[in-house]
């Protein structure tokens, strides 16, 4: 039943392309009944079954360790919750906000397919699970951010997307390959007990540096913060859901769902906290600069990305409590406006701050809905986001002087964003312009402000009735640290420290809002300094010039050109790597061969011998033939009727195709001067010394018993086949041969497509 519930998405994803022609301005309302129905059994499972995880593990590639691994603790309800509740809002946005578009159901494909790979991410608990769902949310997230495919920014930021969390990714998965190498197990819940061996191990730095760098390039923190803002070139209900409640979050989720087994080291809080309060400084400078709404939010949302990363490099225990509530109370009020500034764009039609006013009359229902989304953003009381403020404020005042400055001026830039967001597009004087359609502005849809509305009012709510969640997020803090805590939340806790300091936040940022113009000329100086994105450019126009000239050279269209610089470059690597490492090393003893072994040699040699000079395409034919039946003959005689008889059959269909197809051929000619036959001829010389030097190095250097004595002994007992070679190519080698049969399987395919397309174009010269 549990794991239905995660890959309910992949199936809903194809229910959505058919859905979307059926009914196309019902299919969002359709759709999102599967996001409500999960997030309903989430809830009830993260309010009853916390103090006794859910836990379900299926048996899939045992070998490398992979299984179908769930575990449904506090931690990664918490994240279904929001993966499913902001999705289902999402899915009730996207039905107003692309009302008519003719790729709607492209849209949906994808957002479930994100939807169902994002649960898997955080419900995994087997490491290699877990990779495979986080390189599907790369995946899927580049389709939704290039959606607007038409468009060449859309391009370029789905491709930047993918390319730098792709490389994340990767890193990644190299680094749980050396979990997985020095604890034994790929089982996250079992990585739990053996967390000390990790810590122990002299692999640990660079297991951790690898799985960091899949961290902090999904989730944006420095110096690859840079992919985020640019992926705003995706719709707004894209950037609601990945770049606000989803996707960025799930480098955050990982560091945390790690801190039990990684966690508690120098290397681990030195890096992690470094890192994260740059992010937290540096996204909130360059937000504080931006005039697009959705801009100014991604900025803020790496800013506040920096803060939980830095939040879990600590990884207390009031550290963690404090993350888990500002991921909570930043999804809500950051999903809700993010939707908001795409009901600005849909009815205004900008999202620039400089050209936005007097919005509040004809969106009321928005701007009330905006103001209470801000204020939680901005941490005033009474809602969930100054609850949120307040932990991190008690947290931070016991860290360093600098990380505390730092915290300090992210949630000061935080008042100003809200401020900016709140005030600027519904209360300032309307700025008219040329082209502006503020005449023709109404409220937007009710599928629109369904989202927004619920997401706003329920920060409210869980703010005013903070101590009612204190349950549940002991459940989730406890889950993370993976040891039982006493949490406790109010609402206010009298003239604190952090109460103090809140207030003096909220008092500096409304005073400097007003000087914001005059910033903002000072900060577009400095962006135009070079920085890591600077450097991304360059490396990937250095990459694309780098092929291009490799393209030029090798991938000339020349057949006997690549097969010449392959098999020059396995002599150059292979030959060189056998000579300096002493692997030359020939059998003792060797049978003498027996006479009418010699007589197929001597064919062999003969035969392609006289291939090479023939002046036929025919007696070429013939003679490749001959070299094919007489290796069919060395098979029959060295015990192998099988493959005698395979090889009789391709050699005898490949000579009458050859004679077929080659009746239709033009004359024969030379196309190679003598020059290049002649460098040919030792091409074919060195590669045939070097292919006998390794087959004869290789029985010289036997380590293990030969492979074939397993086959032989097992083919029959795990096979259950009595024919060795079947069972080799079905079972012990079944990967290889599903390998074969794609490629033949794409090659038919490629010819399929050819002859439809002569035949379409055949029939419309016809027609002409």
């Amino acid at each position: 039943m549990t794991s239905l519930v995660v890959f309910a998405g992949f199936f809903a994803a194809l229910f959505a392309l058919w859905l979307t022609k059926k009914w196309r301005t019902r299919a969002g309302l359709i759709l999102s009944v599967l996001p409500f129905l999960q997030v309903v059994f989430f809830l009830y499972l993260l309010f009853t079954k916390t103090a006794e995880p859910v836990r379900m593990n299926l048996p899939w590639g045992d070998i490398i360790g992979l299984s179908l691994a769930f575990n449904f603790d506090g931690l990664g309800l918490l994240f279904a919750v929001l993966i499913s509740g902001i999705g289902f809002f999402v899915c009730l946005y996207a039905s107003g906000y692309l009302k008519g578009h003719q790729d709607l159901g492209r849209f949906y494909f994808w957002l479930f397919i994100f939807m169902a790979s994002m649960l898997g991410v955080v419900l995994s608990d087997n490491l290699i699970l877990l990779f495979i769902f986080w390189e599907l949310t790369s995946l899927s997230s580049f389709f939704l951010i290039g959606f607007k495919h038409d468009e060449q920014r859309s391009r370029d930021a789905a491709l930047q997307a993918l390319l730098v969390t792709g490389l994340g990714g990767l890193a990644m998965l190299a680094g749980f390959v050396l979990i997985g190498e020095i604890s034994g197990t790929y089982v996250i819940s079992e990585l739990f007990h053996s967390g000390h061996l990790l810590r122990e191990s002299t692999l640990y730095l660079p297991a951790l540096i690898l799985v960091l760098a899949g961290a902090f390039t999904k989730s944006a923190q420095f110096p690859f913060h840079f992919w985020l803002p640019n992926a705003m070139e995706a719709p707004t209900p894209v950037s609601a859901y990945l770049h606000s409640a989803t996707m960025v979050k799930a480098g955050v989720y990982l560091l945390a769902r790690l801190l039990p087994i990684m966690g508690g080291t120098a290397e681990w809080q030195n890096i992690i906290v470094v890192v994260g309060a740059i992010t937290t400084v540096i996204g909130a400078i360059l937000a504080l600069g931006q005039t697009d709404l959705k801009r100014l939010l991604a900025y803020s949302t790496v800013s506040a990305l920096g803060t939980m990363t830095m939040l879990l490099g600590y990884g207390d225990t009031l550290a963690v409590k404090a993350c888990i509530i500002f991921i909570t109370a930043h999804a809500f009020y950051k999903g809700a406006l993010f939707m908001i500034a795409g009901s600005i764009d849909h009815e205004a039609g900008t999202r620039d701050i400089r050209f936005l006013g007097g919005l509040a009359k004809k969106m009321p229902v928005t701007a009330v809905t905006a103001a209470v989304a801000a204020l939680s953003m901005a941490g005033v009381i009474p809602f969930f986001g100054f609850v949120a403020k307040e932990v991190l404020y008690e947290r931070v005042l016991q860290a360093n002087l600098w990380v505390l400055a730092a915290v300090v001026f992210a949630a000061f830039a935080n008042v100003i964003v809200a401020i900016l967001i709140c005030i600027n597009p519904f209360w300032r004087r309307p700025v008219e312009i040329s082209d502006s359609p503020l005449k023709t502005i109404h409220e937007a849809p009710v599928a629109m402000l369904t989202g927004p509305i619920v997401l706003a009012f329920i920060g409210l709510m869980v703010g005013v009735f903070a101590s009612g969640s204190g349950e549940i997020i002991k459940a989730v803090v406890s889950a993370t640290v993976q040891q039982s805590v006493n949490i406790k939340l109010a609402l206010w806790h009298g003239l604190t420290p952090p109460f103090i300091l809140s207030l003096l936040t909220l008092i500096a940022g409304f005073g400097v809002y007003f000087l914001i113009p005059y910033l903002r000329i000072l900060l577009q100086k400095l962006y135009r300094l070079p920085g890591p994105e600077k450097i991304y450019q360059l490396s990937w126009q250095f990459t694309l010039r780098f092929a291009s000239i490799i393209i030029d050279k090798l991938q000339n269209g020349y057949l006997r050109y690549y097969l010449s610089t392959i098999i020059i470059s396995v002599i150059g690597g292979a030959g060189l790597t056998l000579l300096l490492k002493g692997g030359l090393q020939l059998p003792e003893q060797l049978l003498a061969p027996r006479f009418y072994e010699i007589g197929l040699v001597l064919i062999v040699l003969i035969a392609a011998f006289y291939a090479t000079i023939a002046k036929s395409r025919l007696a070429a034919v013939a003679s490749m033939g001959a070299i094919g039946f007489s290796i069919s003959i060395l098979y029959l005689l060295f015990g192998a009727p099988d493959l005698s008889m395979t090889q009789f059959l391709i050699e005898s269909l490949t000579v009458i195709l050859f004679v077929v197809a080659f009746y239709h051929m033009p004359r024969f000619a030379d196309f190679s001067s003598p020059h290049a036959r002649v460098r040919d001829v030792f091409i074919a010389l060195f590669t045939g010394a070097l292919m006998t030097v390794l087959v004869m190095s290789s029985l010289g250097n036997r380590i293990f018993p030969p492979i074939s004595q397993y086959y032989a002994e097992n083919a029959y007992l795990l096979g259950h086949g009595r024919n060795v070679v079947n069972v080799i190519l079905i079972d012990f080698r079944g990967i290889d041969t599903l390998g074969e049969i794609t490629v033949l399987s794409i090659a038919a395919l490629g010819v399929f497509a050819l002859l439809k397309y002569r035949n379409r174009k055949g029939s419309k010269e016809i027609s002409k």
